[in-house]
């Protein structure tokens, strides 16, 4: 059966902005979110980037009736040991109402770290190493690993009794193929049925049949079409731009 969600859109509120829009939402009848977590923003005309993970203990505990799901991207920016951790804690907290949802990355907000950008294929390599490693620490292991990712002696202490589910995002079927396979569950972009049709199948066909499916989708409303239009354009204009640039490209002036 599908749900509705609301996206919290860190990008382009301040935090304390997006704590009364989440009460609204669940006020509204909404019964998920999907934050958002980024170090910059996708242009200098949104100009706000607030950190997720501070963000979401507060929102969780000022709408109890809403689960919550978070993207990022363990490995540069974040290390996975310090994403298990802080991913158990909220699931421990707030049983049964956090997914955590991961991806390859973006340029944008991975560069800060002064590291090497890798190729898409490195990134998918970490990635998969990093959910390793999390469902590893979940489960009580200690974990030594030496790979596109390092971790030395760690053993997570503070565990929930009920597993977040680890959902990968996907835009190419490619993508969404390799995560059936080892993901529980998928997350992808709207675009023209038919492309997404081919990413769907392909979850399905590499292991995801029966998993969940998120579908992001981005709605820009006003009081007439025009305003909407001038606000989605402000805001979003570069979702034109091809999957590949937007992760590539290393600041905001450049999109």
């Amino acid at each position: 059966m599908a749900q509705i969600g609301y996206h919290a859109s860190h990008e382009q509120f301040k935090p304390s902005e997006l704590l009364k829009y989440v009460q609204m939402a669940e006020q509204a009848g909404f019964t998920n979110a999907l934050s958002s977590d980024h170090f910059h923003p996708w242009s200098e005309a949104q100009g706000q980037s607030g950190f997720a993970w501070s963000w979401l203990g507060a929102a969780m505990q000022a709408t109890p009736r809403l689960s919550y799901r978070v993207v990022c991207a363990p490995g540069q920016r974040y290390h996975p040991a310090i994403i298990a951790q802080a991913a158990a804690t909220l699931a421990e907290m707030f049983p049964n109402r956090f997914w955590l949802t991961v991806g390859s990355g973006q340029a944008l907000n991975e560069h800060i770290t002064g590291e090497k950008w890798p190729t898409k294929s490195d990134r998918n390599a970490r990635l998969k190493e990093c959910v390793d490693i999390i469902r590893a620490l979940w489960a009580g292991e200690t974990v030594t690993h030496r790979g596109l990712v390092c971790v030395e002696d760690a053993k997570l202490y503070t565990r929930p009794e009920i597993l977040p589910l680890i959902i990968g995002a996907a835009v190419t079927p490619e993508t969404a193929e390799w995560l059936g396979s080892w993901a529980d569950g998928l997350i992808t972009t709207s675009r023209p049925p038919e492309k997404l049709k081919k990413v769907v199948d392909a979850f399905r066909r590499g292991g995801g049949e029966g998993k969940p499916m998120i579908l992001k989708v981005q709605l820009s409303y006003d009081s007439n079409a025009e305003k909407a239009l001038q606000g989605a354009h402000h805001q979003w204009r570069n979702n034109i731009f091809k999957t590949k640039m937007l992760t590539e490209t290393d600041n905001t002036r450049s999109i």
